[in-house]
């Protein structure tokens, strides 16, 4: 079932991402509103991807939340290679667009930006992807039982014993009373002394 559950889940998902993805093909991204629109988009289809196989049930059905140790270690670094590509691919000759290409020349790697900036649509989807798997659940919570109760008692031998209680509040069956039990060391209960007879 739990597989079931999660391949549909994830053919709902991959064909609204697809529809998303769809939606950007028929946005103009010549310029900077429009650009930042079908990135968007693609992002989003990204997010909807991850989001599908937490809802799916891949965490088992635990409530979501946001691991911050993911966020921080593995979201931010990546999103921010990321950005970097995608400023650089911005149209036009905007603050960050120009920044970015400046210190990409300033740190050599300006060949490196102008060959990835082909797959900026990878990278807008990686965001959106990764920023998905920054989300977590802890799995269903099951109510804890308690262990069942112990108290120590003594006996008419001053012996200490120890007594387990049932669910239902009542001693374990098989305890036998102190007259019927007869100390390992020959001692006799003193109520049963006079029915003893000695050789």
């Amino acid at each position: 079932m739990y597989g079931l559950t999660r391949a549909t889940t994830t053919l709902i998902a991959a064909a609204v991402a697809g529809l998303l993805i769809w939606f950007a093909t028929q946005i103009n991204d010549h310029h900077v509103g429009g650009f930042w629109a079908v990135y968007g988009l693609i992002a989003g289809a990204g997010l909807l991807m991850a989001l599908s196989q937490l809802l799916g049930g891949w965490t088992k059905w635990g409530l979501p939340r946001l691991s911050a140790a993911f966020l921080l270690l593995a979201f931010v670094p990546i999103a921010i290679v990321s950005l970097w590509i995608v400023l650089a691919a911005e149209p036009g000759n905007g603050w960050f667009h120009r920044h970015v290409l400046s210190w990409s020349g300033d740190l050599h790697i300006r060949g490196l930006v102008n060959d990835l900036k082909e797959y900026v649509s990878v990278f807008a989807f990686g965001i959106g992807l990764v920023f998905g798997y920054s989300f977590d659940t802890t799995g269903p919570r099951r109510a804890a039982t308690a262990p069942p109760a112990t108290t120590t008692r003594r006996g008419r031998l001053g012996r200490r014993r120890t007594v387990a209680a049932s669910d239902d509040g009542r001693r374990a069956a098989d305890e036998p009373v102190t007259r019927d039990r007869v100390a390992s060391d020959g001692e006799v209960p003193v109520a049963d002394r006079d029915r003893v007879t000695t050789r």
